[in-house]
């Protein structure tokens, strides 16, 4: 069974297409009221910890290292990444996060990761 992941800024348009929407950044992003974020769930516990956000500050130089030091949390966090996974059984997944690189963030991190386990 194939799953659908996607990722999108939380400050772009709400689309029916996007499934159900998961803001997974620890910090609520500037700007963005709840209301117009259009959120099935904000999982902040799935977001990197405050020292590796930091640490990355995202440098796309650190990205490959960034990507192994989240998997790592990600490996250890069962029980966020269990409640990701049970949503993607129920349709379409999109992942918001408020980063500008649209490369290099958590988000594009975890959808990785979901698609490889």
């Amino acid at each position: 069974m194939a799953f659908e992941v996607a990722v999108k800024r939380v400050y772009e348009t709400h689309d029916k297409a996007d499934g159900q929407r998961v803001l997974v950044d620890r910090i609520w992003p500037r700007g963005v009221s709840k209301t117009d974020a259009e959120l099935t769930l904000w999982l902040k516990e799935i977001a990197p910890s405050d020292e590796l956000r930091k640490w990355f500050g995202h440098e796309p130089e650190r990205w490959a290292e960034f990507q192994k030091r989240y998997r790592a949390e990600l490996d250890a966090n069962g029980e966020a990444v269990a409640q990701l996974r049970g949503l993607l059984r129920e349709g379409k997944l999109t992942l918001l996060y408020g980063a500008h690189d649209e490369a290099h963030n958590n988000a594009v991190a975890l959808a990785a990761y979901l698609r490889d386990a």
